[in-house]
């Protein structure tokens, strides 16, 4: 029988490595994917506002398979009582974590007086954190960014985190670019402004008391464990969706864990139960699918897997024979670990 409880990072409840909330990425198929590369990473729901789940009633959105643990539900709203609500309905479905956006610059969040323009308000920030503090006995945890418009400063952003630390959070996880509210789309947010490593490095210099996690740009394990020699944990964004056999020896290089990591075939093949499972639930194996195309990227005949999952992989009578014939399309692969 399979041991679905939560793996125990080596530095108390703070995992070293995590992949970032994403919206219309980080659902719990994808989740489900990953899982099979790696057991140890912290993984994040996609964003879940307290409207949607108070208002809206969609309670649905929490829910989780628990082979994804260790997972983190990301909250977006600014109401203290709202989110404590929200905390508490998560705690009970199981997370391990609960997460307030302070990051995302969409007009949406943005119109929704959260999200990026949180930055701005640190006290509502703190108040939304002392509350679900009070509501929890999980980690509750901060996303943000190194500032916002014209309040960009290091001295800004140091600002936030002090008056937000002492309403408890556990952890910062910082990214490292500005994000413009005004003139750049979210898309652009992610790539336009400059990266600020040397910012996030010097807020953990200067608030060693505080765990402080890196997010931004980061996409070679390389990048992972210079990052970690200076701050507690690094969030990778866009480098997991893009090139998810990243995360393949992360268990071992991370967290100390001697299994041997898996190569993309191993995860392909695994992954044919969990399509099969899909289909035989009645739900659409492309929910699954969709994430798989990159998973032998820089492999000889990768195109023709991306293209055979792309064309065969939508429809009816979808099952796990569509990714026997896609590895069947691959020449000669070569081991990721």
């Amino acid at each position: 029988m399979q041991d679905t409880s939560p793996p125990e990072g080596p530095r108390g409840d703070l995992h070293p490595v995590s992949v970032a909330p994403m919206m219309a990425v980080t659902d719990r198929h994808f989740r489900r994917f990953m899982r099979r590369i790696t057991k140890r990473t912290l993984l994040y729901t996609e964003m879940i506002t307290t409207g949607a789940l108070i208002q809206g009633g969609r309670t649905d959105q929490l829910e989780f398979d628990p082979v994804e643990h260790p997972i983190a539900v990301q909250l977006g709203g600014d109401d203290p009582v709202a989110l404590a609500a929200c905390a508490k309905l998560a705690e009970d479905r199981g997370y391990d974590e609960v997460n307030l956006n302070v990051g995302c610059p969409s007009d949406r969040v943005r119109n929704g007086s959260f999200g990026a323009c949180l930055m701005a308000r640190p006290e509502v920030v703190a108040e939304g954190v002392a509350a679900m503090r009070a509501a929890v006995s999980v980690p509750v945890t901060v996303k943000h960014r190194v500032g916002i418009d014209d309040l960009d400063r290091y001295e800004d952003m140091a600002h936030f985190v002090d008056v937000v630390s002492r309403a408890g959070a556990d952890r910062f996880s910082v990214h490292a670019r500005k994000a413009w509210l005004q003139g750049l789309s979210p898309k652009q947010n992610r790539n336009v402004p400059p990266l600020r490593y040397d910012d996030v490095h010097r807020l953990k210099r200067e608030f060693p008391h505080l765990r402080i996690e890196i997010n931004g740009g980061i996409t070679t394990l390389e990048d992972v464990t210079a990052h970690l020699d200076v701050v507690d944990g690094v969030m990778i964004g866009r480098a997991a969706a893009d090139d998810p056999m990243l995360f393949a020896s992360v268990d071992r290089d991370v967290y100390g864990d001697p299994t041997h990591p898996v190569t993309a075939e191993d995860v392909a093949r695994a992954c044919m139960e969990d399509v099969d499972r899909l289909a035989a639930a009645g739900d659409k194996p492309y929910r699954l699918l969709r994430h798989m195309p990159n998973l032998f990227k820089g492999v000889p005949g990768a195109r023709r897997w991306r293209r055979h999952l792309a064309e065969r992989g939508t429809g009816p009578g979808v099952d796990g024979r569509v990714v026997a014939e896609a590895l069947d399309l691959l020449g000669p692969r070569r081991p990721r670990a």
